[in-house]
């Protein structure tokens, strides 16, 4: 164990342009690093990326391995992993942080099984105990209870999910070390992209405003209520796992446990009960709004405002008021 040293976490870039978990990795990485006196060092692929490298360093990064190649310009999971677990082998980081994307759940596993050693998937927090180990915590049950894991082996690996870690604020005064690395070329992963298309119009994880509905809905065409409180306030409609595994809306917009984390300015819980499933994807948002005909329901347990009523009487009334008043609501 005493060969492994340092925290390693994974920039992931589309389109030339890092993804904010990444950012979120290094908050946490910078104060893992620093609790244990070790090095903070990330990894990036990509083609053309040099104006990105700095960024990684002013968020917190020591040092950055940089593949600068064309082979590495769209993410592909083979050739991604084959330049990780060469990298990993050599530099031996004790901890490995991915974030738990599409693509990070894709790729986790592949080096995790290559460099033999295990891997926690979809943390809400990690920590670090007296000796040193990492605690890696995340929802088990459908989040009925939270595990706390460690790892055995090394490096330490762990997927962490997107909105639930602070990332640094940005300092360009930070200096740190950027290592060129050549890359193994890859000729044939067994992987072509045709083209690329967009998966919808709706990214609800960057939000600032949510309105999400659940079982108090009671056909999918009053999500239209939904939406005019939503399109008002300039936010987006969510919704709970149930309506979602109906096919009343898409899965795009589902928040909790199985699907989206989010963490808005604003969330509004329409007919929601509150699942510890629903709980665990939405619980951090800054104010939360519940509507509810129950009283005793979970939902009014993490939320700011309560409101004991029927959704179709509530929310026509919100939409009629915030439009009357909408300057004055959204300053």
């Amino acid at each position: 164990m005493g060969e492994y040293k340092g925290v390693m976490t994974f920039a992931e870039q589309e389109d030339g342009k890092i993804h904010p978990v990444s950012y979120e990795l290094l908050g946490k990485g910078r104060d893992i690093a620093d609790k244990l006196g070790v090095k903070l060092s990330c990894v990036l692929l990509g083609f053309q990326m040099k104006n990105e490298v700095n960024e990684l360093i002013y968020h917190g990064a020591d040092k950055i391995f940089f593949y600068d190649h064309p082979s590495l310009k769209e993410f592909d999971t083979i050739r991604y992993k084959q330049n990780i677990v060469n990298l990993v082998k050599e530099e031996k980081p004790e901890i490995f942080l991915l974030g738990a994307t599409h693509l990070g759940r894709s790729l986790g596993p592949r080096i995790a099984v290559a460099v033999k050693t295990g891997l926690t998937a979809d943390c809400i927090d990690l920590k670090v105990d007296e000796e040193g180990n990492l605690i890696q915590i995340r929802p088990a049950f459908s989040g009925n209870i939270l595990a706390h894991i460690k790892t055995k082996t090394r490096p330490q690996m762990s997927t962490v999910r997107y909105k639930v870690m602070e990332k640094r604020e940005r300092d360009p005064t930070r200096k740190g070390e950027i290592i060129m690395k050549d890359a193994e070329v890859v000729e044939n992963s067994g992987t072509n992209i045709l083209k690329k298309e967009k998966a919808g119009e709706v990214n609800i994880t960057e939000a600032d405003i949510i309105v999400s509905g659940g079982r108090g809905l009671k056909k999918p065409d009053d999500f239209k209520i939904l939406h005019e409180l939503a399109d008002l306030l300039g936010g987006v409609v969510g919704s709970s796992r149930p309506l979602v595994d109906e096919g009343w809306i898409g899965r795009e917009h589902q928040v909790g446990f199985s699907g989206n984390t989010v963490k808005p300015k604003l969330y509004f819980a329409c007919g929601i009960s509150g699942s510890s499933q629903h709980l665990a994807g939405m619980r951090d948002s800054d104010i939360i709004v519940a509507i509810n005909t129950d009283p005793s329901a979970p939902i009014f347990k993490v939320a700011d405002y309560g409101i004991v009523g029927d959704l179709y009487e509530v929310v026509p009334k919100l939409v009629d008021v915030i439009g009357k008043n909408k300057n004055k609501v959204l300053s």
